[in-house]
């Protein structure tokens, strides 16, 4: 692993770092904040997945989420969202390839050499992490934006025991019936029926989200919200009675104006649960 850079931040360490990963077969960049806490032991922390076209830096430069980290004693890892760099295939669309790894493993050429961003956040990065850096490894709960909101449901879903809660911004919430998902999971994956697996609304259905607490904020002025499916989700935690707040923002629309204003709710939300 190398050291990229190291910022004091609200009493804590605002880190950037570079390490090879088995699972995309290149290397790859994530921002790490800890506490002042760090330092004398191994603090909860919170995973933050971002969206279509963002690298580790958006959210951790926009989002606003030390200080309310650093208020609650909680680490925050902001991974990349999909393999970079020369020889990794790519598209000339923005909402497929670089930049739109979508939280899953593909198994289609030209893609399946790298695009395997489910393993490297469950695997290579977690193994890191908790190898390197003073993090309690069973106080972990997870959050994203948009294509970041979807890998943040759809991962708490498949490992509910690993996270103690989820939640999400703007999430894309049902892509199998969305553009922001047909499209990716016909090419990664070989067909949009595959994607069911690495879907919120169908994992939701199946009671995967049953024992999670789960919040949600989407605006209703997110200029992308036909793309979110916000309702789909929604109605299928409601039948299924799962412990879940979904909030429709008044005026609010896709952006980091709209993250930083409920992240603090969304930190708060978390650390009820990572030291419960």
């Amino acid at each position: 692993m190398e050291t990229l850079s190291e910022n004091r931040s609200f009493g804590g360490t605002q880190g950037v770092y570079s390490h090879a990963s088995r699972a995309t077969g290149g290397d790859m960049t994530f921002g790490l904040f800890l506490p002042e806490e760090a330092s004398d032991g191994p603090v909860p922390l919170l995973w933050y997945l971002s969206g279509l076209t963002c690298t580790h830096e958006n959210a951790m430069v926009k989002a606003g989420a030390q200080a309310w980290a650093a208020e609650q004693g909680i680490a925050l890892v902001f991974p990349d969202t999909s393999p970079r760099g020369d020889g990794v295939a790519n598209h000339d669309n923005y909402d497929l390839g670089q930049g739109a790894g979508f939280y899953i493993d593909a198994t289609e050429p030209p893609w399946t050499p790298h695009f395997r961003m489910q393993s490297y956040i469950l695997e290579d990065l977690t193994r890191l992490l908790f190898n390197d850096f003073p993090l309690d490894e069973e106080r972990q709960s997870i959050t994203g934006h948009s294509m970041g909101g979807h890998g943040a449901l759809t991962l708490a879903a498949k490992l509910p025991d690993r996270f103690k809660s989820v939640s999400a911004f703007s999430p894309i919430c049902n892509p199998t019936k969305s553009d922001w998902g047909k499209k990716q999971f016909a090419a990664y994956l070989g067909s949009i029926n595959a994607g069911e697996t690495h879907d919120a609304t169908c994992l939701a259905e199946s009671g995967a989200l049953d024992n999670l607490p789960i919040l949600i904020d989407t605006g209703t002025d997110d200029q992308f919200g036909d793309l979110l499916c916000t309702e789909a989700l929604a109605e299928t935690l409601m039948r299924r009675r799962a412990e879940a707040t979904i909030r429709m923002q008044k005026g609010y629309d896709h952006s980091y104006f709209f993250v930083s204003t409920f992240m603090e709710d969304h930190i708060s939300f978390h650390a009820e649960a990572l030291w419960r």
